[in-house]
């Protein structure tokens, strides 16, 4: 039987204070904002909702339900809590935002405009929402993952469902708004219902997940060659909701979702298709469900979320070693009043700290909630990779007083924008290699190695 993601996840689901803190082994959980504690809050943040740091250093993302009518809101939150929303939208966006090259962030609704199959949208920081293309169906439609920025500076993304044969799409669409459908998929063969983002490998394609229980991962070329890379089967994880990360090894990590009765995993996968369980989470005190992703934080470990499991059942934060055994331990578990149900992947904030935002829980409509595990600041590139001459952007903080930045140990110039964004020009001579921004009080490494092309 084929369902939509939501239908699944409320049946999955069904078969399973302000600033408060929990300190356990060394690491900080701090509920930094209850949704809803205010009229037109967004409210009941849901799965992908990716969040993401801007310019400013703050924290970016969006809700399918609360603002201005209800329908939605963008909002952004500062690494301290403090929370506004910057636009209210009719048309439920799931998908959480990406920050472009240009300073503004890209998004989809899964609803809404014309047709109301769906829309592209870029929306600056502060709240200036432009429609860039409306989802007819020959096209795609219900786009839940919001698309990235690739290496030529156009951005890739999916459809749930759409396509010639209504079983989802993925897209290209230039920052002008110009669509180009570069694969519909036809059979569960070859994928149904693709709902995570893409990921851009460091060989230039892209790679991604599609939802059905007996899913796939592939990979696709920025002309639209697709290739299956791994068929998932019941032993493996049931539903993969979650979108593929790089890890620094290069090989790309995820997990499935489980059903409640098949547990949920960890995975790694090679560009390749060299499949390996990491980790089979089961038992209640694990709990089966998996819906985020991971993310490589700065000490090399993968951080995520269930959205079961835990003390009270109600969810729970883990790490995971990609290195054998893989050991895995639980963080922290969600009681409710702190949240519950996270189905958001987590982000590692430049400053070190791990952010995220729960479904339900707190005061009703969820929480945004930071995660302090003792990681040091560190700067983060918006491209990984460019060519000699070409300007890339640097997020960090402390940046005013600069006095050095280099690529895997090549001086090059750069431009002071704010405390929080600088620029860069790759120097001649440069290689692959980390990136180091010298302050005036210590050292910032970017977290991934940048890729001189």
């Amino acid at each position: 039987m084929k369902m939509r993601f939501s239908s699944y996840l409320a049946l999955a689901i069904v078969s399973l204070g302000l600033m408060r803190e929990t300190l356990a082994q060394a690491q900080t959980f701090s509920v930094l904002y209850e949704f809803g504690s205010k009229t037109g809050d967004p409210l009941n943040p849901w799965f992908p909702g990716t969040i993401a740091q801007g310019r400013d250093g703050n924290l970016y993302s969006t809700t399918p339900q609360g603002g201005g009518v209800g329908r939605g809101a963008m909002f952004r939150i500062t690494p301290k809590g403090t929370l506004s929303v910057l636009d209210s939208f009719d048309s439920a966006p799931l998908s959480g935002l990406t920050l472009g090259t240009d300073g503004n962030f890209y998004g989809t609704t899964s609803g809404g405009e014309s047709a109301q199959l769906g829309t592209v949208f870029r929306i600056t920081r502060g709240g200036t929402v432009t429609v860039l293309h409306n989802f007819a169906g020959p096209d795609g439609a219900y786009p839940t993952a919001s698309p990235v920025e690739g290496t030529d500076g156009n951005f890739y993304g999916t459809t749930e469902e759409g396509g010639t044969n209504s079983l989802g799409t993925v897209y290209k669409i230039t920052p002008s708004g110009k669509l180009t459908t570069l694969h519909s998929f036809f059979d569960n063969t070859h994928g149904e219902f693709p709902i995570a983002p893409l990921v851009q490998g460091t060989d230039g394609n892209f790679y991604g997940t599609t939802f059905q229980e007996d899913g796939v991962v592939y990979k696709i070329s920025p002309s639209g060659k697709l290739t299956v890379l791994h068929h998932f089967n019941a032993s493996q994880g049931a539903y993969i909701t979650a979108p593929l990360i790089q890890g620094s090894d290069g090989n790309f990590y995820g997990t499935t979702t489980g059903d409640g009765i098949i547990g949920g995993t960890v995975f790694k996968i090679t560009a390749a298709g060299k499949f390996t369980v990491l980790r089979k989470l089961h038992g209640v005190g694990e709990g089966p469900v998996l819906v985020a992703g991971l993310v490589q934080a700065s000490d090399g470990n993968f951080y995520g979320t269930t959205t079961s499991g835990g003390t009270a059942q109600e969810g729970s934060l883990f790490r995971i070693s990609p290195k054998k055994p893989y050991p895995y331990k639980i963080l922290y578990s969600f009681d409710g009043t702190t949240g519950q149900d996270p189905y958001v992947t987590l982000i590692q904030h430049t400053n070190g700290i791990l952010y995220g935002d729960t479904d339900i829980g707190g005061i009703g409509g969820g929480v945004f909630y930071s995660l302090n595990v003792g990681l040091k600041p560190f700067v983060a590139l918006v491209s990984s990779s460019g060519k000699v001459g070409q300007t890339i952007e640097i997020l960090g903080q402390g940046f005013k007083g600069t006095t050095a930045v280099s690529f895997n140990g090549t001086a090059a110039s750069f431009k002071v924008v704010s405390s929080t964004y600088l620029t860069a020009k790759v120097p001649s001579g440069a290689t692959t290699g980390f990136v180091t921004v010298t302050t005036a009080k210590r050292n910032l490494r970017s977290s991934k190695k940048f890729r001189v092309l």
